[in-house]
């Protein structure tokens, strides 16, 4: 076979030799072996390797993936397909959330659409926490990053959510579930409270979706790759 340096093997995916040596060390690539002087002695195989691991990342992960292509060095096969499917689970699971998180949304986002005041008595930060099922902190991250901006008591100054907020409180909780990020709930919310156009809302819903199918093509392309790799 045609003996490789390190330094082709990073060259032929744009990455530092020094990554090279940190994936064999993960076993993302066979063991390489030694020249006399010391120097890594690297072939055909540990490129098809490096290859089939990049391939595998964007789709299942980089811990996954090298999970993955450990095992394969390792003899394990069963293991390294019992991750990839793992991996589809998961991935069946975001979708499904999506889905109900999508319907859920809908129906919270009907109380900007009939214009009508939002009724319900002001909740304290712990009790608003304790209806939606997170942290308190989670809240004052929400806050921090503009999403909420909940009124303060005189003297205490503890934090008062009215009604409005904790509807929005509500559909950012629903987003953050579905792994928006803030980035993507702020013009959901900027659209909602503005206008209550739902516009923004269908988009990043639409963007979640496809997300999903392009992380599934992901791994059709990493496993395809990794089926020849088996079959060298």
């Amino acid at each position: 076979m045609r003996s490789l340096r390190p330094v082709d093997l990073a060259r032929r995916v744009g990455v530092s030799t020094q990554l090279i040596r940190n994936y064999e060390a993960a076993g993302v690539l066979p063991e390489a072996p030694r020249t006399e002087s010391g120097y890594r002695q690297y072939d055909e195989q540990h490129l098809d390797a490096l290859l089939t691991y990049r391939a595998l990342a964007p789709g299942f992960g980089a811990e996954s993936s090298q999970l993955i292509m450990r095992a394969v060095h390792d003899g394990d096969i069963e293991l390294a397909l019992r991750v990839i499917d793992q991996s589809h689970a998961e991935l069946h699971e975001q979708r499904r959330a999506t889905d109900t998180a999508s319907e859920a949304l809908g129906a919270a986002a009907e109380q900007f659409l009939d214009g009508q005041p939002v009724s319900g008595p002001p909740l304290r930060v712990g009790e608003l926490a304790h209806q939606l099922g997170i942290r308190t902190s989670a809240l004052r991250v929400w806050e921090a990053a503009g999403l909420l901006t909940p009124a303060r008591e005189r003297g205490t100054n503890y934090r008062r959510y009215q009604p409005d907020q904790v509807r929005d409180a509500r559909i950012i909780h629903m987003l953050r579930q579905g792994r928006y990020g803030f980035d993507q709930i702020r013009p959901v919310l900027e659209g909602l409270r503005r206008t209550g156009s739902t516009e923004a809302l269908r988009a990043a819903v639409a963007e979640r979706r496809a997300a999903h199918d392009r992380c599934t093509r992901a791994m059709l392309h990493g496993a395809a790759l990794l089926d020849a790799y088996l079959n060298r």
